[in-house]
């Protein structure tokens, strides 16, 4: 027997809502300051009106607000603003009902203004207000109002004057009775963050590579010695590989060479010793004292410490002793070693997230972060975290969010695309791309509109690290000096997060071997003494584009960037737009030599004519040059300038 239909008893159709990602599954992420913009499809039967609300509540908060939804532009489209006045999980649901009582006052005031009789429609309106009295606390009021609209010895027209004045209007603020009111569902949420969420400058470096001489082991006290000049670039976020004791069994020498020599400083992935595991530091580069000490410095030169989150252990890691069955073991009793084919890492071994102690584990875990947030940390870089269960990471993210909603975390997952978006969703703050694979026209187009759908925008932050010290792009080494030149103006001026590792100021760029992106003597295998201060570097390059960065807000935000056209595929063009200043920027992909092009500036969007002339301005040297309409011709020579940053400066600023 065929099942009946149960239709819905719905009286509007609430649909589209955004932001919302995945059906609800997953919270929407801002950052506090911003308003949450909701939009919602709103339509019912007929040609009457409707009304809507998006009610929602702030973290801490046990009583619900509402916004009033006002219906905008697009058909059928209503929008409303949600001022985010603080960090952590907002919800928010639409509520929408048709509005009779509008609907009754507009074609009320089409009768007057044709001069018809209106003393029936004066009825009508004093029932919708008894009916809506019924579901009032208190509905004297507007049985009163209703009183006044029907009392025939009041003339029509003062009575129709009454219930057309504006303050009418606020007299039904709701639907007329509760069985009329549509909820969304489920309640959606979104996850509000600092600032640095968002936008902030990275720089990445070991700090045992900061002795005061070559060959010297570094402590955290010499890393303190950098954090000035790191300062005065520009720089906010300074990351930390990790920073915990490390393996002596099967410990790497230089170049991930098997068996260490005497003296060899091994990778600082390799987690655990005698001295101690992920709540330890390596005793050569100090004390948990020190590096306390190091974090404050940090603060007070207006850094933050980013520090590496890195689930693993090398086979000294007390785990291992005390907790065999947190790790894989083969049929033999042994613990399993990690591998990604062709490298292999026989000092490190990975933990097994899925076993049978797995609480035991994921609580431990849970502590090694909230052990280092005790001591000042606030922001994760969290290593090769797909390798890891989600679920273990949508738990442990929402538990530290729960006690310090501050902290951010930066996924370092260089994978398939669906997993690098589904982690975003599960709670990280921020995530590395592609983008050191993306170095033609098309490539960076391609990229930057993938990341710019709204669909994307509403809970994917991207970091562009130029560099990393497993990954030295062919681009770099091939291209030398102004290589790196081209990718930081692209990183800085295209992510509001962007990030280098020590080193790309100086162009280092020798590979191991052709064909490989791993650096020769690599960083991770041993100590690394740089003059920084060495010719050629790129420290003014950094300087201007920091500055840059936290003067225009343009380049806060990635909702904001289109690509134009551009007669040479070798010159990218694109512009960030911000009511604060509008901003484009030029570059020159082809670092072997000079590259030209005419680039299109929309005018019509800009409020400008085709034949109005203005400047624009180079952010990166002071100079400006006059342009007028919508094409305009640029010259980029790699031995002197990589790119243009330009404002845009209307004929009114002109000087």
């Amino acid at each position: 027997m065929a099942r009946r239909l149960q239709p819905s008893l719905d009286r509007v159709v609430i649909e589209n809502v955004t932001p919302c990602v995945d059906a609800g599954r997953h919270p929407a992420k801002s950052i506090v300051g911003e308003d949450l913009v909701v939009g919602v499809d709103l339509h019912a039967e007929g040609h009457g009106l409707l009304g809507g609300i998006v009610v929602h509540r702030a973290p801490g908060e046990r009583r619900s607000r509402s916004a009033r939804l006002v219906y905008e532009w697009e058909p059928d489209r209503w929008f409303a603003r949600i001022p985010l006045d603080r960090i952590g999980t907002w919800t928010y649901r639409v509520e929408a009902w048709p509005d009779p009582w509008g609907t009754w006052r507009a074609e009320l005031a089409k009768r007057v203004q044709a001069g018809e009789d209106v003393a029936s429609e004066l009825l009508e309106g004093a029932r919708l207000l008894r009916r809506a009295a019924k579901s009032l606390p208190d509905g004297a009021p507007l049985e009163a109002a209703a009183e006044r609209l029907s009392d025939a010895s009041l003339p029509a027209g003062e009575r129709a004057a009454e219930a057309l004045a504006p303050e009418a209007a606020e007299w039904v603020d709701g639907p007329l009775a509760p069985e009329d009111r549509t909820r969304q569902e489920p309640e959606l949420r979104v996850l509000v963050e600092r600032e640095r969420a968002r936008f902030g400058a990275w720089y990445e470096l070991f700090p045992r590579s900061l002795g005061p001489a070559p060959g010297r082991h570094g402590s955290f006290a010499d890393a303190a010695r950098r954090l000035p000049a790191l300062a005065e670039l520009g720089f906010d976020v300074v990351y930390l590989p990790p920073i915990h004791p490390i393996g002596r069994t099967h410990r790497k020498g230089p170049n991930n060479q098997l068996g260490a020599q005497p003296g060899d400083v091994g990778s600082p992935w390799a987690i655990g010793s005698q001295e101690g595991g992920h709540c330890a530091v390596d005793p050569a580069l100090g004390t948990l004292a020190d590096f306390e000490r190091f974090v404050a410095e940090a603060q007070q030169r207006g850094l933050e410490l980013a520090l590496d989150y890195a689930l693993q252990c090398s086979p000294d890691h007390p785990w291992v002793r005390e907790h065999p069955e947190w790790f894989h073991q083969r049929v033999d009793g042994s613990i399993r070693y990690a591998e990604n084919p062709p490298k292999k890492y026989q000092d490190i071994y990975p933990l097994d997230f899925w076993c049978p102690a797995r609480e035991a584990l994921w609580q431990a875990c849970l502590e090694i972060l909230l052990f280092w947030i005790a001591r000042g940390v606030r922001i994760f870089r969290v290593d090769n975290p797909h390798t890891k269960p989600f679920a273990f990471w949508e738990w442990v993210l929402a538990e530290v969010r729960a006690r310090h909603p501050e902290v951010v975390f930066l996924s370092e997952a260089f994978t398939r695309p669906k997993r690098m978006h589904a982690l975003a969703k599960l709670g990280f703050t921020q995530s590395y791309t592609h983008f050191t694979w993306k170095n033609t026209a098309g490539e960076l187009r391609e990229l930057m509109t993938e990341l710019g759908t709204p669909e994307v925008l509403a809970y994917f932050r991207p970091n562009f690290f130029a560099n990393t010290p497993d990954i030295l792009h062919e681009y770099l080494q091939r291209g030398g000096r102004p290589a790196f030149r081209v990718r930081l103006v692209l990183a800085a001026t295209l992510s509001p997060s962007y990030g280098i590792y020590s080193g790309f100021e100086l162009c280092e760029n020798v590979p191991l071997r052709p064909g490989s992106e791993e650096y020769l003597d690599s960083e991770k295998y041993a100590l690394r003494w740089r003059d920084f201060e060495a010719p050629g570097n790129l420290n003014d390059d950094l300087r201007r584009l920091n500055r840059i960065r936290r003067e225009h807000p343009a380049l806060r935000r990635l909702d904001n960037l289109s690509f134009w056209g551009a007669s040479n595929e070798h010159v990218l063009w694109y512009r960030k737009s911000d009511p604060a200043g509008e901003l484009f920027v030029a570059v020159n992909l082809d670092p072997s030599g000079p590259e030209e092009a005419h680039v299109q500036v929309p005018v019509w969007e800009l409020g400008l004519s085709h034949e109005q002339p203005y400047e624009m301005e180079d952010l990166l040297t002071g100079e400006r040059y006059p342009w007028r309409g919508e094409w305009n011709w640029v010259r980029l020579d790699p031995s002197e300038a990589v790119a243009h940053v330009l404002r845009l400066r209307r004929p009114e600023e002109a000087s």
